[in-house]
């Protein structure tokens, strides 16, 4: 796989040590087993796979590359670059700024724009729109693209379902940028529809099956279907795709369930003229770092700590993965561990802060540590040495290193 080149500061040295050898002893990636990372009083359960993913590390190159080609020119972000606050961070430090937030609320007018300033596109991706909208500013010669090919794989599938007379169903979170950039990309090519859940997958299998009127589909799903949108019709020939970092396991629910919603009403003999034999449009990287927080919940530990930018939607469904078992504290980074081993983290549920105590100086402590795709190593690492200073280990770090087990 390509090599990136990324500022230093976002590697690691421990993180990076662990993961040079998990490569050489699986090299191929079948053993999605925790290592053990002893340090005595407190010990580590590290997942076999987290932090920068393919499409993270192309998107940071091509962003520091914007920055040093264009040492004089203005340079824009359409929205936060990844969802990752240290990240953007350090490319505003650079000068960078934001065009829009993450929500799509514009924070600089397009008026502001001229044909010598130099728009990134982030890893999301954006819409055909907004594609639009930088070509009559004039700044397509300016523009870097960092559009993950993960996203750009699920753009090419929902083409080719449209050539195909699909309607397009995209199992996505309505309101994050790579779904409004894939929704944008699929209606141009035919009827999209966007699910959140397994839920709303059941009130449209429902109106499939005549159980629903066209009011309260129309209601129901406001806003999440392409214009035009005719439900008696479109709904007759379906295909699945989703968002990149989605689970695996809620897509492929969402998709059995709508092929025998589909069987249902047409019959088993034609169901090929129905729905559409799609595989799910994760990208790796997801679908390893759901293989290897799997991993972890065969393990015992006392508690987890996950570590991301809070609208990251792969990070969040990793704490999904981990909390029914495991006590677990999402957080941004080790400034939200104190020296009284106070602990800030954020409920997804609640979408609110909260703060706990841990006990990180008994004896015998295991913890399991794992992060997004869009998570520098070099802040687990900084977690990971917060943990050790509370816990006041005697254990050097390359002897920890030297015993890693897997």
């Amino acid at each position: 796989m390509k090599k990136f080149e990324i500022p230093e500061f976002y590697r690691s040295p421990i993180i990076s040590e662990v993961k040079n050898k998990r490569k050489i002893a699986d090299p191929r990636k079948k053993d999605f087993r925790p290592a053990l990372l002893p340090f005595g009083k407190v010990d580590f359960w590290i997942a076999r796979h987290f932090g920068f993913c393919y499409g993270v590390e192309n998107a940071i190159e091509i962003s520091y590359k914007a920055i040093h080609e264009n040492p004089d020119k203005r340079i824009f972000l359409l929205s936060q670059m990844i969802h990752n606050p240290g990240v953007n961070a350090d490319l505003q430090s650079h000068g960078i700024k934001f065009l829009q937030d993450t929500q799509g609320k514009q924070l600089i007018p397009w008026e502001d724009l001229n044909e010598e300033d130099v728009v990134i596109i982030p890893a999301f991706g954006t819409s055909v729109e907004i594609e639009k909208k930088l070509m009559e500013i004039g700044v397509q010669k300016s523009i870097y693209n960092t559009t993950c090919p993960f996203v750009e794989k699920v753009w090419n599938r929902a083409e080719k379902l449209g050539e195909d007379k699909h309607t397009i169903i995209i199992h996505g979170k309505f309101n994050h940028e790579e779904t409004r950039a894939t929704f944008s990309h699929s209606y141009q090519n035919a009827p999209s529809l966007i699910l959140k859940d397994i839920h709303e997958a059941q009130f449209l299998a429902d109106f499939i099956l005549g159980n629903k009127t066209i009011g309260e589909f129309t209601s129901f799903f406001e806003n999440k279907f392409s214009d035009g949108f005719n439900p008696e019709l479109d709904l007759n020939k379906i295909g699945v795709v989703n968002q990149t970092t989605m689970l695996a396991t809620e897509t492929q629910e969402i998709t059995d369930f709508l092929r025998q919603t589909m069987i249902e009403k047409f019959g088993e003999e034609e169901i090929k003229n129905h729905i559409a034999d799609t595989r799910d449009t994760l990208c790796y990287a997801t679908n390893d770092n759901q293989s290897a927080t799997s991993g972890l919940l065969e393990i015992e530990a006392d508690f987890a700590i996950v570590v991301g930018g809070y609208n990251s939607s792969n990070t969040t469904h990793l704490v999904e993965m981990l909390e029914p078992k495991f006590p677990t504290y999402f957080i941004n980074d080790e400034s939200n561990i104190n020296k009284e081993g106070e602990i800030q983290f954020y409920n997804i549920h609640t979408n609110e802060t909260e703060e706990t105590t841990l006990d990180f100086k008994s004896n015998s402590t295991k913890i399991i540590i794992t992060s997004g795709a869009s998570c520098p190593d070099a802040t687990v690492d900084r977690v990971i040495q917060k943990v050790l200073t509370l816990s006041k280990t005697s254990t050097p770090i390359e002897k920890a290193l030297e015993n890693l087990t897997f």
